[in-house]
Parts: structure tokens; sequence; C-alpha cells
């Protein structure tokens, strides 16, 4: 990894993680980021996909290769907006994560800032609440293991002992650690690990993971909101069994659909939320309620109702990412940030008052 404008410390780790890339390794039992498939993955399945895929991606290097032609940033425009919707290759995903998502300017405008709170002396309750979570972070990865060389855990703990410290209002709660290590598994590079996070939690989702989780509470309600807008039998639906959202669709928001949607998907989405902001993540949540709206409206209950909003995250509709991707900026329609912003609002001020 190389050096980013002498702000990395001479004690500052540097990840090796070995990502498969020939066809036999992604057949094998282990997928390209290190997780362990299941008993019942569909190789054949799987083969049939990855060979149409990895000619899109292929392209997708050769035009991105001659967007970014050594630059260091990425413009703002509706070509380079086009082409992250299309998908990032994984070679470029860590700049282009870090340019558009401002992560990489605070990384050059404050050199050692993250080693200091690395070296500054540590909250003992935050470090206890973090250690207890680490071997339940991606169990099924295989870069997260203690017999793993490098072992992951050391570096997670690293970025998110040092989010806490830079940010005391959320410190560390259950669901960061899945981020934390997403983001460790792309850029195999600590700090900018910690940058990333940075912009998700401070800037792309704010409130998410403060005590009160007000912008976590806000956007679930924003999302039934736009499901009346745009998939009124399902609100209907949900209104007739009593139904709150929070139950259904938390995980979705929380994890940022990790451990939700299958790893290529997940990171697709990511490309557009680093780039465009938080409504990524309703134009997923409504094209999977949309697409799947005639399953959910045969549920007749409660725990129906729960387990179709299980079921829609899975299969053939999300695992073929690219075409996925396709379906999230054309089947919700129209959605404007200044839509969104204005249903923040008045969802906030809603559990506001219903909280005081």
């Amino acid at each position: 990894m190389e050096q980013r404008n002498g702000t990395r410390s001479s004690n500052q780790p540097q990840l090796r993680i070995n990502v498969p890339s020939t066809a036999r390794e992604r057949a094998a039992s282990v997928d390209p980021y290190g997780f362990e498939r299941s008993d019942d993955f569909d190789y054949e399945s799987y083969e049939e996909l990855m060979s149409e895929y990895l000619a899109v991606l292929t392209r997708r290097s050769i035009k991105w290769s001659k967007l970014l032609q050594g630059k260091r940033r990425v413009d703002r425009n509706l070509k380079v907006k086009r082409y992250v919707r299309k998908g990032i290759p994984n070679e470029h995903r860590p700049q282009v994560w870090m340019t558009a998502s401002g992560a990489q300017e605070r990384l050059e405008r404050n050199p050692g800032y993250y080693q200091s709170l690395l070296d500054a002396q540590h909250d003992p309750r935050l470090v206890e609440t973090i250690r207890t979570d680490l071997h339940r972070t991606f169990p099924d990865n295989i870069h997260f293991r203690k017999s793993a060389d490098p072992c992951l855990q050391k570096t997670l703990f690293n970025v998110l002992v040092a989010y806490g410290h830079h940010n005391k209002a959320v410190g560390y709660c259950q669901g960061m650690n899945f981020i934390a290590g997403y983001l460790i598994i792309i850029s195999k590079d600590e700090e900018m690990s910690f940058w990333l996070m940075e912009a998700l939690l401070d800037r792309i989702l704010p409130d998410y993971y403060t005590l009160a989780m007000l912008g976590l509470k806000a956007d679930q309600e924003v999302l039934g909101e736009l499901v009346r807008m745009k998939v009124p039998a399902v609100w209907q639906l949900m209104q007739d069994h009593g139904v709150m959202w929070t139950l259904v669709v938390s995980r979705w928001f929380i994890c940022l659909f990790i451990d939700i949607l299958p790893v290529e998907t997940v990171l697709r989405i990511w490309d557009s939320l680093f780039y465009e902001g938080s409504k990524i993540l309703f134009r997923v949540a409504l094209t999977l309620i949309h697409h799947h709206q005639d399953v959910i409206l045969q549920a007749q209950n409660l725990p129906d109702i729960c387990e179709c909003f299980k079921r829609i995250t899975r299969g053939a509709f999300v695992e073929d990412c690219h075409a996925f991707m396709q379906r999230i900026f054309q089947e919700p329609g129209s959605l404007s940030m200044s839509t969104v912003t204005k249903l923040r609002e008045s969802c906030r001020a809603r559990i506001t008052a219903d909280e005081s």
C-alpha cells in the first residue's frame, strides 16, 4: 500500500489480504473476500453468473483506468455518477470511496490524527465493549480468525477504538464492527478504513449510531412514508397488522445491508452510497419491497410479514448485483434528496415529540 502524502506513521500496520482472482479460486469454498460459502452454495449458478459479470468487470476496469489516468481525485459530474452506478472495480474502490466521500481530504488535512487516537489513553469501558464484539465479527470470514496471518481482529479493534475516541457521542455500538470490517477488507488499509468510517457515520449517516439513534429511527419512518407513496398496498398491509417498520428493516439500515444481501451486491450499493449519499439506502429498500410486493401481500399475520421481509433479500434477484443495481435506479421512480430531507424533518419532529 502506497504512502499517502506522508500522513502514515512509520509503525502504521499495512495489511496484505490476498484476494483470489482465478476462476478456480472463485469456485472454492471461500469467496474472494474471505467469507466461507454455505454447504448448499450453488457453484454452478455462481459460475454462470460470474462468467457474465466478469466480462462486465473487465469493461468497467478499462473505462475506469482511462477515466482516472493517474488522478488522485474523482470529479462530480453525470459521467462519473453513471460510472459509479455501473460499479467501481475492486482495484479502484478504495481511491474512489476515499475521494468521493471526502475522506481523503480529511485524512490529508489531519496528518497523524489517527495515530494520535491510537496512542491516547483508552476508555476502559469502550475497550471492553469492543473486545466483546471482536470474535462475533464475521466468524465465517477466514481473515478475522485468530489463526489468520494477518488476523484482522487487531486492525478492527484499532479502527473501532480510534473512532470511539474521535466521536465520543457515538463511542461504539453493535453494527459498527461489521461496517468497519467491510471497510478493512476492501481498503486493506487501517487508516483509510478509519476515515471512511468517519465519512459514513459523521456525515453520510449522522445520528444513526448515537445513543438516541434519532437518524436511524427517522430513516425507518421515512422509508414507511416512501412506501406509502410508491407501494401503497404494502403500506396498508403494515398498517392493518400494526407492524412497525423498525421490526422488519432496522438491520437493513444499521448494517447498511451487510449480512442481509450478498457481498458483491453490498459493495455495489456502497459504491453509490459513498458517491451519492444516504438516499441510496431508500432506493435499495424500496426496490426490494416494490419488486416483491405480490409476495409480501400474501402475508396473513405478523410472523408472515417478518418472514417475507427476510425472504425478499435472498435469491437470484439480489445475487445478480449488476442487474439489481440497474433496478434500484428504475423501479422506485424519481427520488430526490429534497424529498428525503423534507420527510426526515417531519419524521424527526414526530419522533422527538413522541419521546418527550
